[in-house]
C-alpha cells in the first residue's frame, strides 16, 4: 500500500533515537539456518495452485451472480457482503502471483492476475515497486514507509509540525482504513502514483479510468442500487478487510522496529510482523495471510503451505506478536502509533 512517499525527518538517527542490537534470542537458529529451514516451504504444487484459482474465481462468480440476479436485496447485500470477502482471498492469490511463489511462468495465469489487479485498484507496477520494497525495509525505523503505513518514533514526532502531525494522524485514521477504496486504493495506490511516475504507472490511470467508465455504465443501465450491491459493496468490504489486515500485520503492540543501521531481514520478519489467529472460515478467506510472520521469512511460500512451514519450524511456532479479529485486539492494534526507541515498543500519541 502506497500511502506516503517520503516520511517526516530523514536525516540520521540521533544518538537517544539508537537501539543496541538485542542478542540474539537463545535458542534461535541463525539467520542463515532459519531461511534454509523456510525455503523448502517455497515448493509448489501447481495442481494445487489452480485448483484455488479455479475455486477462488468461481465462488467470485457465483457471488456476483447473486448481487445481480436474486429476487430479495437483503440476499443480494449478504451476497456482496461475503464477495467482498473473498475479494480479500483473491487478493492473496495475486499476491503470492506477484511473489512468484503461485503459477510462475504461466500466460494464462498472467492475464487472470494482472486483470485482477486493476480490478482491486492494485495494478501491477505499482504494486511490484512498494510490495517488494516493504518486503526490504520493513520495520526500519526510517525507511519502512514506501508500500506501509508510514511510522515515526516519538522524537521524530517532537520534531514534526502541527501539519506533518495532523497528516501523520490521517494516515493511520481507522477512518483511512474504513474508507480504503478512496484513500488507500483509489488515490494512494492509483492516482498518488500515476501522479508521481506517469510512464511507469501508466496502468494506475487504467485502472481509475476502468472503475469510473464501471460507476457510469452501471448506474446508466441498473440505476445506483445495481452499482452500489454488485460492484461497489464487494470493494469497499475488500479493500477495507484489506487495508486493516495489512495494518494489523505491521502495527501491533508488541512488534519490535529496528535502527537502520541495525536492522536485520530475518528479525523483522519474526518480530515485527504478526501472527492473526482466525477460524477456519477467516482463514480461507484471508488466504492465510495471517501466518504473516511466516511470509515474511520467505515470501516465495505459497499461501497454502504457511501453516505447514509454521507447523515444521518451532521459531515459527511463539510468534512475538499474535493478534486476533476481536475488537480488543482490534482496538489495541490502533493504539499502537509511534515507536518509543528507549522504551523499545510502541506508544499511543503523547497527552
Amino acid at each position: 500500500m502506497e500511502l506516503s512517499q517520503t516520511a517526516p525527518s530523514e536525516r540520521p538517527l540521533a544518538a537517544s533515537q539508537r537501539v543496541a542490537p538485542d542478542a540474539w534470542p537463545p535458542g534461535r537458529r541463525t539467520a542463515k539456518d532459519l531461511l534454509a529451514a523456510a525455503k523448502e516451504f517455497g515448493k509448489e504444487d501447481r495442481g494445487r495452485s489452480w485448483f484455488h484459482v479455479a475455486e477462488t474465481f468461481g465462488v467470485l462468480a457465483a457471488l456476483s451472480a447473486a448481487t445481480i440476479a436474486a429476487p430479495w436485496l437483503v440476499v443480494r447485500v449478504i451476497a456482496a457482503v461475503v464477495m467482498g470477502l473473498t475479494i480479500v482471498r483473491a487478493f492473496i492469490l495475486y499476491h503470492d502471483y506477484m511473489h512468484n511463489s503461485l503459477l510462475r511462468g504461466s500466460k494464462v495465469a498472467k492475464w487472470i492476475m494482472y486483470g485482477f489487479g486493476v480490478y482491486v485498484l492494485t495494478p501491477p507496477n505499482v504494486w511490484r515497486q512498494t510490495h517488494n520494497y516493504h518486503h526490504a525495509n520493513t520495520a526500519k525505523i526510517v525507511g519502512s514507509h514506501v508500500g506501509s503505513y508510514l511510522m515515526v518514533t516519538t522524537e521524530m514526532w517532537k520534531q514534526m509540525t502541527p501539519a506533518q502531525r495532523l497528516v501523520y494522524k490521517a494516515y493511520r485514521h481507522p477512518l483511512t482504513i474504513f474508507f480504503a477504496y478512496f484513500t488507500v486504493f483509489l488515490y494512494g495506490m492509483c492516482v498518488s502514483s500515476f501522479l508521481r511516475n506517469p510512464k511507469k504507472n501508466w496502468d494506475s490511470a487504467l485502472a481509475v479510468v476502468l472503475h469510473v467508465a464501471a460507476w457510469i455504465a452501471l448506474i446508466a443501465l441498473g440505476g445506483f442500487e445495481l452499482f452500489f450491491v454488485a460492484y461497489f459493496l464487494p470493494l469497499f468490504v475488500a479493500t477495507m478487510s484489506g487495508a486493516y489486515l495489512f495494518y494489523a500485520q505491521h502495527d501491533f503492540p508488541e512488534m519490535h522496529v529496528q535502527p537502520r543501521e541495525t536492522w536485520e531481514y530475518t528479525r523483522a520478519a519474526l518480530e515485527s510482523s504478526s501472527y492473526m489467529k482466525t477460524g477456519a472460515v477467516m482463514a480461507w478467506f484471508t488466504g492465510n495471510i495471517g501466518y504473516h510472520h511466516v511470509h515474511h521469512l520467505n515470501p516465495g511460500i505459497p499461501f497454502y503451505r504457511l501453516p505447514e512451514a509454521m507447523a515444521a519450524i518451532p521459531e515459527l511456532q511463539n510468534p512475538k506478536g499474535t493478534t486476533t479479529l476481536h475488537p480488543r485486539d482490534i482496538l489495541a492494534c490502533f493504539r499502537a502509533k509511534l515507536w518509543d526507541a528507549e522504551q523499545n515498543r510502541m506508544v499511543g500519541y503523547p497527552d
